[in-house]
């Protein structure tokens, strides 16, 4: 079997015991494909079409139907992974074992880290101008909060690629609730003399909240230097959950065909896919990674500049933080 369909039967496997959920959508679904194709074929297709960059000729050819099937069976079981899967796979599920989690990485009261990541897509009709990043390409951006162990427990799907991230954070309902205080349960604690929320961790192109964290730029002393440390590796869980969710659905490499209304869809089956593979431990491959950023490569991510506002509070617990991580090293 290629490598391509090592990924895709792990992923029939993390299914299996959702199989029954998605099976009365896709019997419901009255086409002249209900006839033609089972509901576990036209899963099977879906999967190995998300799993591979192959066009879909080629997907058409090993299943021995035709090439607008392949396309159908992708749209359909998308929707039904979205529909029937989506709340509770993508899910925040025990914060205080997250916070325990990202504690045990150097960074207290965390619930999280957030980024944004471009995917390749054809350029649209309309408005196709929106969509064209930084880097040159037609994308849209998918905006992901992971826990420790690089699970999406949050995401924002749909943002042309043009648009900055931080526009994207802040016109999305995870940043409404942050910032009315709802979306984590209150769970303060005390750092030197200054309280602080549970927080979750950004790059430089995110605002500096009291309940966002993000490093330190400019010129930087030992002290800074040390919370960028703490900060940026817990931080590097949404980069690594990133690379796994594209080096396991590597059509997600590859310039999605789909118009702007389906590739949302199909992102957040995929991200349900990656929650799904995690938590069912199914193997990661180091070779897949390797195919993934041979990939990658014709579509570089673009940079993002850095958001310099911040809040007073903020700055306040940012660094407190700092002189706790001092204190701690100078204890050690």
């Amino acid at each position: 079997m290629n490598p391509s369909g090592c990924e895709t039967f792990a992923c029939v496997r993390a299914l299996s015991w959702n199989f029954e959920l998605l099976s009365p959508a896709l019997k419901r679904q009255d086409t002249r494909m209900r006839a033609a194709l089972s509901v576990q074929k036209r899963v099977a297709i879906a999967l190995w079409k998300l799993a591979t960059p192959d066009s879909y000729r080629s997907v058409a050819n090993q299943f021995g139907v035709g090439k607008s099937t392949v396309g159908v069976a992708v749209k359909q079981v998308a929707r039904a992974i979205v529909d029937l899967l989506f709340q509770k796979v993508v899910t925040l599920g025990d914060v205080q074992a997250i916070i325990d989690g990202f504690a045990a990485m150097g960074f207290p009261n965390c619930g999280g880290a957030i980024d944004g990541t471009h995917i390749p897509i054809l350029g649209p009709e309309h408005q196709g101008g929106q969509y064209i990043n930084r880097k040159g390409y037609f994308s849209m951006v998918l905006q992901a909060l992971v826990d420790h162990k690089g699970r999406f427990t949050n995401i924002n799907v749909g943002w042309p690629g043009k648009v900055h991230d931080a526009r994207v954070f802040k016109n999305s309902g995870l940043f409404r609730r942050l910032q009315q205080g709802v979306y984590f349960p209150d769970h303060k604690i005390t750092v030197g003399d200054v309280e602080m929320p549970t927080v979750i961790l950004g790059d430089p192109a995110y605002p500096l909240m009291p309940w966002l964290m993000k490093p330190y730029t400019g010129a930087l002393d030992t002290e800074k230097e040390l919370f960028n440390y703490r900060l940026s590796k817990c931080r590097m869980v949404v980069e690594c959950a990133f690379g796994r969710l594209k080096a396991r659905w590597r059509s997600l490499l590859t310039r999605c065909d789909l118009s702007p209304k389906n590739i949302p869809i199909v992102i957040s089956a995929c991200c349900v896919l990656h929650n799904l593979c995690e938590i069912k431990g199914e193997t990661f491959m180091q070779g897949w990674e390797v195919e993934a950023n041979r990939l990658a490569a014709d579509y570089a991510q673009p940079d993002t500049r850095a958001i310099r506002r911040s809040q007073r509070e903020a700055v306040r617990i940012r660094e407190a933080l700092k002189a706790r991580f001092q204190t701690e090293r100078v204890n050690h």
